[in-house]
């Protein structure tokens, strides 16, 4: 498996304008988030990036990654049918090869130089399969995440063989279907935002959505049949991940992105000050 395309999906409500924001990177350059997207997927041999975003936005977004627009192509979700169709819309582009699939309304973090994707398409060309990132994550978050269940792979600690995959699963379901050995008591595998799939999710998407019923089918849904089908494994990331759609969430990203970079003890500094002047006022 070699993988050079990736698909970034951008067009549900909530997310559209998100890309568009701007954060200072780890390098210290000021950047939009679609930018630093963008170079998470160049960073792991990336070639071709696909972007799915609502009609019309095609421009403000190409404006916004600089020098590497040229890498982009843009695929325009039509109907706001859900997760799953806007993934599938990017199928002509996908065509029989397997791609890495970021969501636009996330920023991940590694605690080392090697980007989060790039580890993930390692270990998805070393095992010619799907992967997907996931974390520990405790029970009282399911509400907002996929979640997997599986078991881990022989001599490995942080590398797991999917066997199950629930949508925002209650702690019930949880507890009766992703138990995952080694773990600690309840918390459980969820999805970090990241994924390397095989054009077989393609396939599953357009039959199952092909089913009036299924309009807003959530990608999960298709994942959970690739784990019935063929290898699938989960590849724990030691990083962070930030939802930038939700409250403070592009501050908190801004944080971590500057206590991670060059500018770190310059950021510290400031944040001291402002404690300080809080505690003198108080």
């Amino acid at each position: 498996m070699h993988v050079s395309k990736a698909v970034i999906t951008a067009a549900g409500r909530r997310q559209r304008t998100l890309p568009l924001q701007s954060l200072i990177d780890r390098d210290g350059t000021e950047k939009s988030v679609l930018r630093i997207l963008v170079e998470e997927a160049i960073d792991a041999g990336i070639d071709e990036i696909c972007v799915v975003v609502r009609p019309g936005d095609e421009n403000a977004y190409a404006a916004v990654v600089g020098e590497h627009a040229g890498r982009l192509h843009f695929v325009a979700q039509t109907e706001p049918l859900g997760y799953g169709h806007a993934v599938l819309c990017a199928q002509k582009f996908v065509g029989g090869d397997p791609f890495l699939h970021l969501v636009g309304d996330h920023l991940y973090v590694s605690r080392d130089n090697q980007g989060c994707a790039h580890r993930l398409v390692q270990i998805a060309e070393a095992h010619d399969c799907a992967v997907s990132a996931v974390q520990p994550t405790r029970e009282s978050l399911l509400p907002y995440y996929g979640a997997i269940g599986g078991r881990r792979l022989s001599g490995r600690d942080d590398l797991y063989q999917i066997d199950t995959v629930l949508e925002k699963p209650t702690p019930t379901e949880a507890e009766q279907r992703l138990l995952v050995p080694g773990l600690r008591a309840g918390h459980y595998l969820c999805f970090f935002g990241m994924h390397v799939l095989t054009p077989t999710v393609m396939e599953i998407l357009g039959r199952l959505l092909a089913d009036e019923n299924n309009r807003g089918l959530p990608l999960s849904t298709a994942l959970d049949e690739i784990a019935r089908r063929e290898q699938y494994l989960a590849l724990v990331q030691q990083a962070q991940r930030f939802d930038v759609g939700v409250k403070y969430g592009l501050l908190t990203a801004q944080v971590a992105l500057a206590l991670n970079g060059r500018d770190r003890d310059e950021v510290l500094t400031r944040m001291l000050e402002l404690l300080a002047v809080r505690e003198m006022k108080g």
